[in-house]
């Protein structure tokens, strides 16, 4: 595969990249955009974050920037990188390195101005691409091919990539999820399977970022087939994920013109309870009690009538209730796609209504203050439910205080 030029390419376009790139050329330096951003914009993919490599040492980077009037954060300047504010953006600047040590989880580095020896310490082909302010492509490591037919490859040999950082298993699996499109590399997926144990290294904070990016990938479904095959996951989590299930809920939200968020993924592919996913990935606070909800949610049925629809929806809320619909429709088989469609789309034609009676009402009828308040509030609403939503906050005042 010749590559082509990205001159003219809107990635040019983005706002302080410009200024950075002059920065360095004004130091006497030579900067490239690296990584992702030259891969996705030569597969048409959106670009998110735009690294960029350089012959310049960190600090004739934080020189370079301070002499243009460049903001600087050193975020990890013991490996080589400095992120550069330019225009309100944050770019990531890091000079040309090789690893001396590693031991599968931090490497200790050694600056080089040769870009060659740069893309040989990369993981994968699909990373090692270059690109110059002009537009024009690099490979030194020769990804042509395996851009063209969306091969994840390993760089060099998979087990010496792999034993210098145990994540590129992680990573190698999501960006097949990503990226991979047919053929599975077989040397990276062996390699895979014999070094799995090294995955036990890693902190729960590095899996969880990378579990997160592969569920959210378009091959999930399948990935997960191939991480349960290779024990991937039991070295992980201490058991395979549903892929069946996973795929089912990517299939069923496709339908409806869009992607589960991770809270679902979650809820579909690890067969685990919400406080153990949170141990083992580290979730935060917000994500844990979503996958409490979701996974403690009475399962939504297209067999439910109107008025036991909108109970339920009023129970869970708007954004659980979608995501047990989803997750209750991927485990069903039988029922029309229209059917769940339209339970799917109930939030959207139902507005949940607010309970329109608060306990300073109760306290106000003369109910003396402690338990009994709760309890009262507890029974009018049951009672306001029970009656389809309709009674009107005078109705509910007047029943609380006969």
């Amino acid at each position: 595969m010749t590559l082509p030029s990205l001159h003219g390419h809107p990635i040019f376009e983005t706002a302080g990249l410009g200024a950075v790139f002059q920065a360095i050329a004004d130091a006497g330096g030579e900067a490239r955009i690296v990584g992702g951003a030259v891969r996705n914009a030569l597969l048409d993919e959106p670009v998110r974050d735009i690294d960029i490599a350089t012959t310049l040492t960190p600090e004739q980077v934080l020189a370079a920037a301070a002499a243009t009037g460049l903001k600087t954060v050193a975020t990890g300047i013991e490996h080589g990188t400095v992120t550069v504010i330019s225009d309100n953006s944050g770019f990531e600047v890091t000079t040309l390195r090789h690893d001396v040590e590693t031991d599968g989880r931090k490497a200790k580095v050694a600056y080089t101005d040769d870009w060659a020896v740069d893309a040989a310490r990369r993981d994968f082909t699909l990373n090692a691409f270059y690109c110059s302010q002009d537009g024009e492509v690099f490979d030194p490591m020769g990804g042509s091919a395996d851009l063209d037919t969306r091969t994840v490859r390993f760089v060099g040999d998979p087990e010496a990539r792999i034993r210098e950082d145990y994540l590129r298993i992680l990573r190698f699996f999501r960006f097949i999820s990503q990226y991979g499109q047919d053929d599975v590399d077989a040397d990276g997926l062996d390699a895979c399977r014999q070094l799995k144990a090294g995955l036990k290294q890693l902190s729960r904070e590095r899996v969880g970022q990378e579990t997160c990016k592969l569920l959210c990938g378009r091959r999930a479904g399948e990935v997960a087939v191939l991480m349960n095959d290779t024990g991937i996951n039991r070295t992980l989590f201490g058991a395979d994920m549903d892929a069946v299930l996973l795929a089912s809920v990517i299939a069923r939200a496709g339908t409806l013109g869009g992607t589960p968020d991770y809270t679902t993924l979650l809820a579909a592919a690890l067969p685990l309870g919400a406080d153990e996913q949170s141990e083992l990935l580290r979730l935060s606070n917000v994500q844990t009690r979503s996958l409490r909800d979701v996974q403690s949610a009475l399962p939504p049925s297209p067999a439910l009538r109107d008025n036991e629809r909108k109970v339920v929806l009023y129970q869970t809320g708007a954004e659980t209730w979608k995501r047990a619909v989803l997750l209750a429709w991927a485990r069903d088989a039988n029922a029309a796609d229209e059917d769940w469609a339209g339970l799917y789309a109930l939030p959207e034609q139902w507005e949940i209504p607010v309970f329109p009676v608060t306990g300073s009402d109760v306290l106000a009828t003369g109910v003396a203050a402690g338990p009994q308040i709760g309890e009262a509030l507890k029974a009018l609403e049951d009672w306001w439910i029970a009656g389809g939503f309709v009674a009107s906050r005078e109705e509910l005042l007047a029943r609380l205080t006969a």
